[in-house]
């Protein structure tokens, strides 16, 4: 079975929009906001992470791209708004790009992080299957961040 690339795109498209309409909902500064202290990470900074996990699955895994992620401060990040609409769309514009040179054959990147990914075979197409895994488990962890924010702002039930 190939994985197509424009219904790859149009799922990751789905997962930022959602993440983008939540943070919208929220508004700064309450993005910046960590829900239950230190340990929780904000709905900006999720979204920040979730674009360096497309880039660095997509890029330096898939495509043999370098990479000089520095995974930690991500969770730390602080973005506006309009920098978060800014980053998703360019990373969507570059995911495009990648979908279209995987499904080309022109993946097929040997890296270390390949063996995170569950089962052996781990072809290019289990790469993009486990992008759109992490996107749609962190828009998970992003509206449960922003249902924390909210009830801690009203605590009495509808």
């Amino acid at each position: 079975m190939e994985l197509m690339s424009k219904t790859s795109l149009a799922l990751l498209e789905h997962a930022f929009d959602q993440m983008l309409v939540v943070a919208e909902v929220l508004g700064e500064p309450r993005i910046h906001q960590r829900p239950l202290g230190p340990a929780t990470n904000a709905v900006g900074a999720l979204i920040v992470h979730c674009c360096e996990v497309t880039e660095f699955w997509l890029g330096p895994v898939a495509l043999r791209r370098p990479s000089d992620r520095d995974r930690e401060a991500e969770f730390s990040a602080v973005e506006s708004l309009d920098d978060l609409h800014r980053r998703v769309a360019t990373c969507v514009s570059t995911a495009s790009r990648d979908l279209e040179w995987i499904a080309a054959g022109l993946g097929g990147g040997v890296n270390g992080a390949r063996e995170f990914l569950p089962g052996t075979d781990r072809p290019d197409s289990a790469v993009v299957l486990y992008v759109g895994k992490e996107l749609f488990q962190h828009l998970g962890h992003i509206e449960l961040a922003a249902d924390a924010l909210r009830q801690s702002l009203d605590p009495t039930p509808p």
